[in-house]
């Protein structure tokens, strides 16, 4: 099953302290160094990723297409939210997709829909992780030896079927 990211693009790059400053210049500075951050993120991590906007006045880098760099990207039409275009696609996609989205509204529709859900702010520092060369899986290293414990070793509280697949699903990123 692979994995379709979609990202709610205002809310991500006013989430970031870089990207928002430039979004603050220029709306399309800072639309280009979301873009180009994805694209390098994509180099390392070759998931499906759909970023929407609202509006239909903006451009995109190289022309205006709806893609850059292998990120499909899509403005919501006019008099139309990116919420709700976000909130379509999570219905259509449901466990195949992870929303990156601050907006509870969205993430609770997301999740309600089976989707896993995912924080801009918490998205944006496994994109840093990315740029960097370090997998954000959590993976630990392995043990050295046994040490000795006064630790039960009794059942533990087990998450939910749900929950496990999007600690999965969030694990890929």
């Amino acid at each position: 099953m692979t994995l379709h990211i979609i990202i709610d693009g205002y809310n991500l790059i006013r989430q970031s302290p870089e990207m928002s400053r430039l979004d603050r210049l220029d709306l399309q500075q800072g639309r280009e160094l979301l873009l180009q951050r994805l694209a390098e993120y994509r180099k390392v991590k070759p998931h499906r990723i759909t970023v929407v906007f609202d509006g239909t006045d903006a451009t995109i880098p190289g022309g205006n297409r709806d893609r850059f760099g292998g990120i499909n990207v899509r403005f919501s039409r006019r008099g139309e939210a990116a919420d709700a275009v976000i909130q379509r696609m999570a219905a259509r996609e449901r466990e195949r997709a992870l929303v990156v989205s601050s907006d509870r509204a969205v993430a609770n529709f997301a999740a309600g829909q089976g989707a896993a859900v995912i924080d801009s702010s918490d998205f944006e520092a496994r994109l840093d992780l990315a740029a960097a060369g370090v997998s954000g899986g959590g993976q630990r290293p392995p043990d050295e030896g046994w040490a000795p414990t006064t630790r039960k070793k009794g059942p533990s509280h087990r998450l939910s079927k749900r929950q496990r697949r999007n600690r999965r699903k969030i694990g890929k990123l």
